[in-house]
Formats: C-alpha cells, sequence, structure tokens
C-alpha cells in the first residue's frame, strides 16, 4: 500500500507548482509585480472579484435586494413530483461548499496570510453571491429534464453557450468529473480519520489506524458510501436534507459558545482581521497580494462560486422561475463563508496559536490538530474541551462526508451530459467509490495524501476559466431572465423572455396552459 501511494504520489508531484503557477498568474512574472497595485492581482483575483463586482452592479446587487426573497423560496414547497425542491438543492450544494475547507481553508488561509485573509474572504464572497446567483439563473435556463429528474449545471449551459455543440458539453463534463474524482480521496480519508478521532476522544487513549475499528469504520463507510451513491440524486438529497441542518446548527452553536467565553478578545479579533488586510506581518509574507489571494483562494475552495461545480444541485431544483434558484444559490455562498468560514476565523485568530515562538509549526503540521489546538486554548482547564473538541470534530467529519457524497451525485449528474445510458451512469458512481476507497486505504496505513490534496486547488482555478468565460457569454440571458423576475407580473418565463431557446421552460408553459 505504502510504495502504490508512493508512486501515485510522486506522479502528482508536478501538481503544486503547476496550481501555484495558474493561481498567481501573472504575478509570478517580473514585470507585472513591478507595477503599482495592480501588480498584485493575479489573473484568478481579477476574474473572481471582477466578475463578482460586474454581476452585482447588473443585477442591481441582487444578492442584497432579493435576500429576504431567497429566504422566503427556501421554506416555499413544490408538489411537482418532478426533480427536488429548491430546499434540497440548497441542502445539496450546501454539502458541497460546507465543508473540510470551511476549516482545513480558513486555517491554511490564515497561517499564510494572516488574519487579513479572513476580510477578503469576505469580499471575495460578498460579490460572489452575485456570482453563485447568475451561474444557477443558466443552470435552470438551461436544464433538462430526465425521467423525473433534472439535470443541469455547467456542461449543459457550457453546451447551449458555445454552439450547442456536443464536444463542449462532453469536455465540460469530463473537466468536473476528473476533479471529482481527484478530490475524494481526501474526503475519505477525511472522514474515516476524524472518526478516529472522535473515538480517541471518548476513550482517551490514542486507537491505531491499524486497529479493527479503523477497518470496521472503513468497511461501514464504503457500504454507506455506496447505498447513497446508487440511490442516486434523491436519496442522497434525503441524506443531505438530514446532515445539513445538523452539522451547521452544531458547528454554530459550538463555535458561538467558545466566542460568547472569551468575549475579550472580540476586539482583537477585528483588529487584527481589518489591520492584516492591509498591513499583513512579514512572517505572513509581508506583501499584500500574499493577504489577498490567499482570501480569495480559499474563499472559492469553500464558497465554489464562480467555479460552476455548484451549479449541478441549482440545475437540479424544480422552480416557477430560473432566478428563484439563483437567489437561493446566493445564500448558500452568504452561509458558507459569511457565517461558517468566520466562525472558523474567530477561533483561529481569537486563540493565538497562529502567532508567537512556536508558529513555524503551524505551517507543517496537520491543519486539523491546528485548529482543535486553537479551539483548546479559548477553553482552557475546563471540562469543555473534550466536548468541544468532540463536537468540531463531528461537525468536521459530517463536513467531509456530505461533500463526498456531494461529489459523487455531481459527477452523476455531469456523466449525463456525456451519456444517459444507466450502465454509464453506474460506472461513474462505482469510480467514485473505488477512488474513495483509496482515501480510506490511505488514512488505514497511516498516510499524509500530500501532492494529491493540490490537484483540488488545480482542478478549482481549471474549472473558473472555463466557467468564467461562459457567465459573460450568458450574461445577457441572466440580466433578461432577472428584469422578467423583478416585474413579478404573473407571466411565465418561456424562450421569448431571453430570445432564446428553452426547451424545457416552453414546454412546461404548453402543459399548464392545456
Amino acid at each position: 500500500m505504502e510504495q502504490l501511494f508512493t508512486a501515485i504520489n510522486n506522479v502528482f508531484e508536478f501538481v503544486t507548482p503547476v496550481s501555484d503557477f495558474f493561481w498567481d498568474f501573472p504575478t509570478n512574472l517580473a514585470w507585472y509585480s513591478s507595477i503599482p497595485i495592480l501588480g498584485n492581482f493575479s489573473l484568478a483575483v481579477i476574474l473572481l472579484i471582477g466578475s463578482g463586482i460586474f454581476f452585482s452592479i447588473k443585477t442591481g446587487f441582487i444578492q442584497v435586494t432579493h435576500f429576504k426573497k431567497g429566504i422566503h423560496l427556501l421554506a416555499k414547497k413544490k408538489s411537482d413530483e418532478t426533480g427536488i425542491s429548491s430546499l434540497a438543492a440548497f441542502f445539496l450544494s450546501s454539502a458541497m461548499r460546507v465543508g473540510p475547507g470551511n476549516i482545513l481553508g480558513v486555517t491554511g488561509a490564515i497561517s499564510v496570510g494572516g488574519p487579513g485573509a479572513l476580510f477578503w474572504m469576505w469580499v471575495s464572497a460578498f460579490f460572489g453571491m452575485s456570482t453563485a446567483y447568475s451561474e444557477a439563473v443558466l443552470a435552470q435556463i438551461f436544464k433538462e429534464k430526465k425521467d423525473n429528474e433534472f439535470v443541469g449545471g455547467l456542461p449543459f449551459y457550457g453546451k447551449k453557450l458555445l454552439g450547442n455543440k456536443v464536444w463542449a458539453g462532453v469536455l465540460l463534463s469530463v473537466m468536473f468529473i476528473v476533479y471529482a474524482m481527484c478530490c475524494l480521496p481526501a474526503q475519505g480519508f477525511n472522514v474515516v480519520s476524524s472518526i478516529g478521532q472522535m473515538a480517541s476522544i471518548v476513550t482517551g487513549n490514542t486507537i491505531a489506524t491499524s486497529s479493527v475499528f479503523y477497518y470496521l469504520v472503513a468497511v461501514l463507510l464504503v457500504l454507506a458510501t455506496g447505498y447513497i451513491a446508487f440511490g442516486g440524486i434523491r436519496k442522497v438529497t434525503k441524506v443531505t436534507d438530514k446532515m445539513v441542518p445538523i452539522m451547521a446548527v452544531v458547528y454554530v452553536v459550538t463555535v458561538f459558545v467558545l466566542i460568547l467565553m472569551n468575549l475579550n478578545s472580540i476586539s482583537y479579533f477585528f483588529t487584527a482581521v481589518f489591520s492584516g488586510a492591509f498591513t499583513p506581518q512579514a512572517i505572513f509574507g509581508g506583501a499584500f497580494g500574499t493577504v489577498l489571494v490567499q482570501g480569495v483562494k480559499r474563499g472559492l475552495m469553500s464558497n465554489e462560486a464562480g467555479q460552476g461545480t455548484i451549479t449541478m444541485a441549482a440545475g437540479a431544483a424544480n422552480t416557477d422561475h430560473p432566478c428563484e434558484q439563483g437567489c437561493v444559490q446566493s445564500i448558500g455562498v452568504f452561509l458558507d463563508t459569511m457565517v461558517i468560514c468566520s466562525l472558523t476565523g474567530f477561533v483561529v485568530v481569537m486563540a493565538h496559536v497562529w502567532t508567537g515562538a512556536e508558529s513555524e509549526a503551524w505551517f507543517a503540521l496537520d491543519r486539523l490538530p491546528r485548529f482543535l489546538a486553537s479551539a483548546q486554548v479559548l477553553t482552557p482547564g475546563t471540562l469543555f474541551n473534550s466536548i468541544v473538541a468532540f463536537l468540531l470534530t463531528f461537525c468536521f467529519c459530517l463536513f467531509a462526508f456530505t461533500c463526498l457524497i456531494g461529489m459523487i451525485s455531481f459527477s452523476e449528474i455531469a456523466a449525463n451530459r456525456i451519456s444517459t445510458k444507466k450502465s454509464f451512469i453506474r460506472s461513474i458512481r462505482t469510480l467514485g467509490i473505488l477512488i474513495t476507497t483509496f482515501g480510506i486505504l490511505c488514512s488505514l496505513a497511516g498516510l499524509d495524501l500530500g501532492n494529491l490534496w493540490a490537484i483540488s486547488d488545480l482542478g478549482n482555478i481549471l474549472i473558473v476559466f472555463a466557467n468564467i468565460p461562459l457567465l459573460y457569454m450568458g450574461a445577457n440571458y441572466v440580466m433578461k431572465a432577472t428584469v422578467h423576475f423583478k416585474k413579478e407580473d404573473g407571466t411565465p418565463f418561456t424562450s421569448a423572455v431571453i430570445g432564446t431557446e428553452c426547451e424545457y421552460w416552453d414546454k412546461k408553459t404548453t402543459a399548464i396552459s392545456k
């Protein structure tokens, strides 16, 4: 097993520098980095923040004006048996958004970019809410009906916007499937290792990864994943409908209690975040660009606004108007970054573990133990230590598991753009389970995922470069749909509204009129 892992890890050794190159380009070019102010902004930052600003202005800051509308839509029930509800789609997308990145990503961003990185996460999330709205609207406009389900998202609207070319949809589907499959080992690893850590907290003893307990957990996890994945999108949403609210509430309440226990550190938190956003300390790179890129990069890793991956959940929803799900998906970004990531930031910054003589160790050690160490500092000398550690690890476990099944489910939706044959869809599910098993075996062998983890960073930025241009190509359709949505005059949404064919919406209107 170790030899296999070493071989695979070596194969992906090139990923980290390639990923860093794309994320940093063109700031890694001397002539560009020497440009005042502009030289701090990478193409990735310009695309993500710039697109968020563009769509915010074009939609009239719909993330603000229709925030309340989105909340109401979450409570709306649909009687139609086709597809899933807006709430189910919200939970499904949150299963992907509210993943381990909400702990590992934020912790990593602060360790590299300092507390100021959290400020830029907020900025990117605020504008990213409008980007998420726009891509969700496109997913709804060009979604397709398959049996009693809807399939849509990046591969589907990409195909339509690129001249209805089959190759375009297939290419985008393959890009996402490869990206998702490369992310699965880390999630399988995270679930098993976090369950083992919870068991260690309860028993008070470290449980060896070679023990019967770990192998039993591994078998049960593979069986559970297979059972859920082969149940299709509806089975997955039944699980996420239950798990997402639980993990969100438990995490919010637990961290909120920690904040209440450390009220005297709140002023320090805000001072560190806002001052660090513009005047980072030398230990964290000494450059404004370092803080900025870490905030945007880890913000994307967490809320995925502009990446196009969450659009699969948006396209699966049954709505009365495409813009409804846009409002709902916008709220998903708010929940992920403004709430969950901010709470993680509170724990990390208020604990001060990343400062002082031990700060260098922060960069080398696994970030979950570092995060738990931060939480422990906020509950010194109390019996509450073990309870907090258990609850936070429990949330981390659910974050990883929901992300795991979300990845497989979204891969299935993307696969439908390639072929709707049941045998092909089953093969995608099977592949996802096998690759997840590899990650689990890495955990059992006591191996770190190393370079394999870096591929998620590379996949993120490559999909961004593919998705953002498509959003601009479809911007006119989004704006026309938004104008129609804001009128609320009762007229149905059809192809006539945006001036291009929307097969599902035309058929829906025709069916209602009959």
